[in-house]
């Protein structure tokens, strides 16, 4: 048997768990979401369509190239939020929590202190559930699904971290 290392040693012990299956990937966001967002993102580049038509978005004087530079620029804020709300995917492995978006967010399970789960009971076709994460050192992470079987595993960690860091 080999001797402990320095970070077993040290602070409490690691948190583990074993998802069912080893391997979870779904998407963050429900169909219905991801519906809706469309919808919101071709309403508001038809309104902004049908301002140019009309003459309306540029200001009296004002260079079409000049005139559209920060509504565009506002559009491709929303439109890049569209593609992430329709490709993001959150991962659940028995190392770690993952969630693709702008910035992927990685939460290393064995770190784990703290978890939650957020959710509108009826409502998650709509606001999609959200697992809360803290790390013993405080770091912090949001982590959302639209997938039932994801949706039982984050029940089941949250469930098994408490009793592990006995927290009341």
């Amino acid at each position: 048997m080999s001797a402990p290392s320095l970070s077993e040693t040290l602070g409490p012990p690691p948190f583990r768990f074993e998802p069912r299956p080893a391997r979870i990937r779904a998407a963050a966001f429900s169909r219905f979401f991801r519906l809706l967002a469309t919808g919101l993102v071709a309403a508001i580049g038809t309104w902004m369509h049908s301002l140019w038509a009309a003459g309306k978005l540029a200001p009296a004087g004002a260079s079409n190239a000049m005139a559209l530079g920060w509504p565009l620029a506002a559009f491709a804020v929303v439109a890049i939020t569209w593609w992430f709300i329709q490709t993001s995917k959150t991962t659940l492995t028995p190392e770690a929590l993952h969630q693709s978006w702008m910035w992927d967010k990685k939460m290393e399970l064995h770190e784990l202190a703290y978890a939650k789960l957020i959710r509108v009971r009826g409502l998650e076709w709509l606001i999609a559930p959200r697992l809360y994460v803290r790390t013993l050192l405080g770091k912090f992470a949001v982590f959302y699904t639209a997938d039932k079987a994801m949706l039982e595993e984050f029940e089941r960690l949250v469930v098994e971290l408490k009793s592990f860091r006995n927290f009341r």
